[in-house]
């Protein structure tokens, strides 16, 4: 089951007015690169990957997902979509 999320959904799910976090990727297995996401689903479209190591911004998590495991919506270089909490470290 494939589920839509409209643009006031996906910023409801950030949080209100949420501040902006500074993360580094980190606890991937090596050699591999954090996807991220067009939703807060692993089975959403990936809109890029980042290497490990590197900085992105964050603007809210939420554990209200599909499948109960907390995303984070976050923006790496042009890329804004949803990365999964546990490889998010703060930077």
């Amino acid at each position: 089951m494939r589920l839509a999320f409209t643009l006031p959904a996906l910023l409801a799910l950030a949080g209100p007015a949420a501040a902006v976090e500074a993360f580094r990727v980190d606890g991937l297995p090596r050699g591999e690169g954090l996807t991220l996401r067009e939703t807060p689903d692993a089975a959403a479209p990936a809109l890029g990957q980042v290497p490990a190591g590197a900085r992105i911004r964050g603007f809210g998590c939420t554990s209200d997902t599909p499948s109960g495991l907390t995303w984070c919506r976050v923006k790496a270089g042009p890329i804004l979509g949803w990365a999964r909490r546990r490889y998010l470290a703060p930077d």
